[in-house]
């Protein structure tokens, strides 16, 4: 991929509003209660619902980090979803553009490092847009 396509589905880090089609890609939890990070901003601007903790509701899309006890999940089970989230645009996806935040990076205590290798996939869709510092990583 050219530097040039990279920059181009580069997702803000402050993301405050979205345009009609695209969708905010946020880390949640199993428990699927949306109250802190980036996961509270996508109950409370983009429509996502409380008890969906995997999956697409409003303009936005969870992707579990945490167990139903709010503990950190291992990186082979978020390395599940993230393949289930990328089936998901595969199949179902192709209208919207998915701005996908540093899931895990956050409260789930992960580092860019441990997260970016499993978007690896995702960089073949055009669609889906990823943090800077993912693409640095997968791009070395």
């Amino acid at each position: 991929m050219t530097l040039g396509m990279m920059k181009d589905r580069i997702t803000l880090e402050n993301i405050t509003e979205l345009k009609k089609n695209e969708i905010f890609v946020f880390g949640s939890n199993q428990l699927a209660l949306h109250g802190a990070g980036a996961a509270k901003l996508a109950a409370e601007r983009f429509g996502a619902v409380d008890y969906i903790a995997f999956g697409a509701s409003g303009q936005s899309f969870a992707i579990p980090t945490k167990d139903r006890m709010i503990q950190t999940l291992e990186i082979t089970k978020i390395r599940k979803y993230v393949e289930a989230f990328i089936q998901f645009v595969k199949v179902w996806g192709k209208e919207n553009t998915f701005l996908v935040t540093e899931i895990g990076c956050g409260l789930a205590g992960y580092k860019p490092e441990d997260i970016a290798p499993l978007f690896k996939e995702a960089v073949k869709y055009d669609n889906i847009h990823l943090p800077k510092r993912f693409w640095d990583i997968l791009n070395k």
